[in-house]
């Protein structure tokens, strides 16, 4: 994914969360964020969908998810509409040495001697280390990953046998 100054351009868009449905009847509906960041919801804050922009008037917790009134959305039907919508937000920083987990998506793993071990297909999410999910099966704890090298790719420093059964096959 490329950086650009517009905010319309679904290139530069990280997906942060889903509209999941209405809450109540005055427009109100039950945002679930898929990052840890609750300022996505915050009052001000503007999130994209495929269609349109929406901004944040009002937020609160609710459960494990948040309650969220968009400016323009009104009544039950107007909240309907959005049910089941990813919803998109800008990245929060453009440090280039933040690891976001969509920078890793399509990225080859090698180990510190240059053993290629996969694509990165997919991040898992995982109490103690959220895991790289490889092409080639493996499952890489992201707390191994130690750099990025001049290739681009990401170099892991993991213990004896983590791919010993990929090895075998």
């Amino acid at each position: 994914m490329s950086r650009s100054s517009s905010s319309t351009d679904r290139v530069t868009l990280l997906e942060v969360g889903r509209i999941d449905k209405p809450h109540g009847v005055r427009g109100d509906v039950i945002v679930s964020l898929i990052t840890t960041e609750s300022v996505r919801v915050a009052p001000g804050s503007v999130l994209a969908t495929k269609n349109r922009t929406l901004r944040v008037t009002a937020s609160r917790p609710h459960q494990h998810r948040w309650i969220v009134t968009f400016e323009g959305v009104f009544g039950r039907e107007g909240a309907e509409a959005l049910a089941g919508t990813p919803v998109f937000a800008e990245p929060l920083s453009d440090d280039p040495d933040e690891l976001w987990v969509h920078a890793l998506i399509g990225k080859q793993v090698v180990e510190t001697d240059g053993t290629r071990r996969g694509v990165v297909e997919s991040v898992q999410a995982n109490p103690a280390s959220d895991l790289l999910v490889l092409d080639s099966g493996a499952l890489v704890p992201l707390r191994f990953m130690i750099s990025r090298n001049e290739n681009d790719e990401l170099v892991v420093d993991v213990p004896d046998g983590l791919f010993e059964l990929l090895d075998e096959d």
